[in-house]
């Protein structure tokens, strides 16, 4: 499987009229936030394949229709917003999705869907939206708990790829306040093993930056800009390990 990983930026090698040469061996999208739903659109439009969002800190004009409200919060018109908000990318904040057009085959030969959880957001540094304090963040993943383990029951794995827009702390995040790290990223990666997390908000103006860490059993990418990721299915007896490789910038 190829995977297109955006955000943060519009490229213009991915806003153009060639996207659909350029990416047409891409089986699937994975947008980590500060993007316009306009792009993310093209992009779906463009392409026609599965693709898969979550919101960051910024670019959060659609954020209300899709983050889960209390009881008190919704409107009258709430469920007429929402049908008029829809895009062609599923939402995985907050979110367990199986993605059957991606099967993955396991060692005995069945197929499974590929696995993928979510978060939006970004560290709390002003009190806007999508902005979570530590202690936030960490109960909207415990709340992905129970059917994490349903995968993990059912499929044998918890998730496959994490998709969140902020950094895990001290992988790739800064030390000012806006920038710092989840904490409970690095527990949600040592807990369920994700193969491939995926994150942006780290801008990276060094071409030599670091983009790629493997932590444990998973691989984080800062997916800045674009990037294009080859993630093969692969099974050590009845452990998934998927073989993951940055192809290009291209």
């Amino acid at each position: 499987m190829k995977f297109l990983l955006v955000s943060d930026q519009i490229d213009p090698l991915v806003y153009s009229q060639t996207v659909r040469e350029r990416y047409q061996d891409i089986d699937a999208v994975f947008a980590a936030g500060d993007l316009s739903m306009e792009y993310v659109d093209f992009i779906v439009d463009s392409l026609n394949k599965p693709s898969y969002f979550v919101f960051g800190n910024h670019e959060l004009e659609e954020y209300n229709f899709y983050r889960k409200k209390g009881m008190f919060e919704q409107t009258p018109f709430a469920a007429f917003q929402d049908m008029n908000k829809g895009h062609g990318a599923d939402y995985a904040g907050n979110r367990i999705i199986k993605c059957r057009h991606l099967a993955v085959r396991g060692a005995d030969g069945k197929t499974t869907p590929l696995l993928i959880a979510g978060v939006s957001g970004s560290m709390r540094y002003n009190n806007g939206q999508a902005q979570f304090t530590e202690k936030q963040m960490k109960r909207q993943l415990l709340a992905l708990a129970p059917a994490l383990w349903w995968n993990k029951i059912r499929y044998g794995r918890y998730c496959d790829i994490f998709l969140t827009h902020a950094s895990p702390r001290h992988i790739h995040d800064k030390e000012d306040p806006c920038h710092k790290g989840f904490e409970c990223f690095n527990w949600f990666i040592k807990k369920y093993s994700p193969s491939l997390m995926i994150h942006g908000h780290i801008h990276l103006y060094d071409l030599q930056a670091k983009r790629c860490t493997v932590a444990g059993d998973t691989t984080v990418i800062n997916a800045y800009s674009h990037l294009v990721v080859d993630f093969q299915p692969s099974f050590k007896g009845d452990k998934f390990e998927p073989i993951i490789t940055i192809l290009s910038d291209r």
